[in-house]
């Protein structure tokens, strides 16, 4: 499914290409499943950091069955079942990508799971292992919680050992977020959960607030956080950019920590190697569970971004070719 214009998801429309030949270093994969996320939305109006050329396909995880191997490849093999990661280009029957973006999946794991265990959990964990370096019995506060990154967060921050709080915006993303491991959820319609989360740490505020929304809610956020605490900057998916009054990161010892997760391709490749073995493992030990809860063929990509835009789902949505 190609972009030609940048108007948003509406645009996108069906083209058949040649299937796509392995350079040297690359896979050619058979995409059996791919991934949506909200910065999708984005690359359509070209609202994203990333700009591709016209016309591209949007796209960044996908799950599939290696078809051939670029020449100088052999971490893995023709039949290997991968998650990939990409810049773009994973609304597609057959995509090539760098032979170091393809991880073999476990082999419990299915190809729903690979697609959707890709950018929401590489991010999340980034964030929370390495950026905030989150420790066992600490508090952490996650905004936008029954979303694909906060699901993905409050799960891995479980896993390290945290004692995790959600907020999120209907009754069922609040239960949902409590059924994978928030103690407690909250409503952020309104200004409450500030009080909430203050309540519940006895004033002290939340160590980490993983905050994927931005506006009024990364406002407030510096309200609730922790002497020495870290606020990580995720997104801004609330639609504002916020601003910072530096006299309160002075006055109460905070950082904010920011995490552009693609960075980490050109400056530091091998630790989303790392991190993804680590999240495999974390899964095969049953700590951490991609939710799937919609799933539309890749001809219906455009309504997909838009239900996912529009807040109308609840945990990953996947495509299938």
């Amino acid at each position: 499914m190609m972009m030609e214009t940048l108007d948003g998801p509406s645009a996108l429309v069906r083209r058949e290409d040649d299937c796509p030949t392995p350079g040297p270093g690359e896979v050619l994969v058979a995409v059996r499943a791919a991934g949506c996320n909200f910065f999708d939305t984005l690359i359509t109006r070209g609202q994203y950091q990333v700009k591709p050329p016209l016309p591209f396909a949007p796209g960044a995880e996908l799950a599939g069955d290696v078809l051939a191997l670029g020449e100088g490849v052999t971490s893995l093999a023709v039949g290997d079942r991968v998650a990939g990661l990409l810049d773009y280009g994973a609304y597609a029957s057959h995509v090539v990508l760098p032979a170091e973006r393809a991880f073999r999946m476990p082999d419990e794991m299915s190809y729903d799971v690979g697609a959707a265990m890709g950018i929401v959990y590489q991010t999340s964990y980034f964030a929370l292992r390495y950026r905030a370096n989150l420790q066992p019995g600490e508090t952490l506060l996650v905004h936008a919680a029954a979303g694909g990154v906060g699901l993905a967060a409050v799960q891995i921050g479980r896993a390290l050992g945290a004692r995790v709080i959600g907020t999120a915006g209907s009754d069922d993303k609040l239960a949902l977020a409590r059924e994978h491991g928030a103690e407690h959820a909250f409503t952020y319609r309104d200004d409450a959960w500030k009080d909430a989360v203050l309540e519940l740490t006895g004033g002290r505020g939340a160590d980490v607030i993983y905050d994927p929304v931005g506006g009024d809610t990364f406002d407030l956020s510096t309200k609730c956080i922790a002497f020495s605490g870290r606020i990580l900057v995720i997104g801004f998916a609330g639609g504002r950019i916020p601003t910072l009054a530096m006299n309160r990161v002075l006055l109460k010892n905070f950082s904010v920590v920011g995490l552009h997760w693609g960075a980490y391709f050109k400056h530091d490749p091998a630790l989303i190697g790392q991190a993804q073995a680590e999240l495999f493992e974390l899964y095969r030990a049953g700590k951490i569970a991609p939710l799937v809860t919609s799933t539309y063929a890749l001809e219906d990509a455009a309504k997909a971004l838009e239900d996912l835009g529009g807040r109308n789902t609840l945990g990953k949505v996947v495509l299938h070719p």
